[in-house]
């Protein structure tokens, strides 16, 4: 990050307004809904290329148990697969062999597919930049290999972006090993090379100057959040009355070292709220988990910040409660509960999606398992 000038820090504001009123949240249908469509596809994805990935394109039912877990699985592994069984099909090698699973034709299909994005030249430098972006946003250009990983889904990095990314730029990217001062333990990080001085650039700042090229590289500029509510949600005069002053103060980029500023002043809140916000724009999806945005935040220095701006902003995020999760979205990134922008990934990830609801229709009614000749498939929702 770059520190901000000595003179430019007294100009802000470094008082706390906020008036500290009980604010009742209405979920939000249709960005509920927009959460929901992905139910159970990052699990689907995360099976998909174990799987993948093995020698035999087969792995042991058990052998997947312990995914379980990680995964936020409700239910057995072999319920799950048996769920889709147009993604996933469970057999036995032979009487003396414990059950197998692998990938049906369809699910390998679109797997192909997918990677034919994943090794695009648009898409590596796509992600090269997402991935640079975001290690910007932490100071050090530092973040440790498993917050990543976190993050990863959702940044639209491969599953292998290991050893098909990271070992392709090592001019952006290193891999190396420090000492976690709170657990005292060894431990990966990752590590940007260089600052880039072109890439320190916000979303927000973007989109300002390239509206108005008298402005560029200007700093204190008075930019505004776009934001939203749900349909029924009524914001007190009072709170409305802080949110217009609020947005009225000076942005402070999130790729600055706004560190001094007071903690609990408005203007420090409304850095971390430029945090954030470029967070969720980086990612593929523009929205993710909260524990992954309290893990970023907790490594960042940034205590309950975080937890705070939802509370205080929920025309600018919304938290959703669907699909056994919280999942923090970026309102302005939708539209009707679709996105306003759909980057190739999250196209693909649809298409996924679509073959996960559909089932198996015969004449005798709905089924899983094989298709025959009296039998098509259909919609779920049809």
């Amino acid at each position: 990050m770059k520190s901000l000038s000595t003179k430019f820090c007294h100009q802000l504001r470094q008082t706390r307004t906020f008036i500290d009123a009980r604010i009742k949240l209405i979920p939000d249908r249709l960005l509920d809904d927009a959460v929901s469509r992905e139910k159970n596809l990052k699990q689907v994805l995360t099976f998909k290329n174990q799987i993948i990935s093995s020698k035999t394109k087969a792995l042991l039912l058990y052998s997947l148990s312990p995914l379980k877990p990680y995964l936020n699985l409700p239910i057995t592994i072999s319920k799950f697969f048996q769920n889709y069984p147009l993604l996933f099909t469970i057999h036995q090698p032979n009487p003396h062999l414990p059950l197998h699973v692998k990938l049906t034709p369809l699910l390998i299909s679109l797997h192909k597919e997918e990677r034919q994005i994943h090794h695009s030249l648009r898409y590596r430098s796509d992600a090269v930049i997402r991935l640079a972006k975001l290690l910007m946003l932490t100071g050090s250009m530092k973040l440790p290999m498993y917050v990543i990983d976190k993050l990863k889904f959702d940044l639209g990095l491969p599953y292998d972006y290991v050893s098909c990314v990271l070992s392709d730029y090592p001019d952006w990217f290193s891999v190396c090993s420090v000492i976690d001062c709170v657990t005292n333990k060894e431990m990966l990080v990752l590590e940007l090379v260089r600052w880039r001085e072109d890439l320190a650039v916000s979303e927000m700042e973007r989109r300002v100057w390239e509206e108005d090229e008298e402005v560029r590289f200007k700093r204190g500029l008075r930019i505004r959040f776009l934001m939203s509510f749900s349909r029924g949600f009524d914001l007190r005069k009072k709170v409305a009355n802080w949110v217009d002053v609020f947005q009225d103060l000076p942005y402070v980029s999130p790729y600055e070292n706004a560190f001094h500023l007071r903690e609990n002043s408005d203007q420090a809140e409304k850095w971390a709220v430029a945090v954030l916000h470029e967070l969720l724009w980086l990612l593929v999806s523009k929205k993710t988990e909260k524990g992954n945005v309290q893990c970023f935040g907790e490594y960042l220095g940034f205590g309950n910040r975080f937890d705070k701006i939802l509370r205080h902003h929920p025309g600018i995020f919304y938290v959703s409660n669907k699909i056994r999760t919280q999942t923090i979205v970026l309102r302005e990134a939708f539209r009707n509960g679709s996105l306003v922008e759909k980057h190739p990934l999250m196209e693909m990830r649809y298409k996924y999606a679509r073959l996960m609801n559909r089932v198996v229709r015969s004449k005798h009614g709905f089924s899983g398992g094989t298709r025959t000749r009296s039998e098509e498939l259909v919609d779920s929702d049809s």
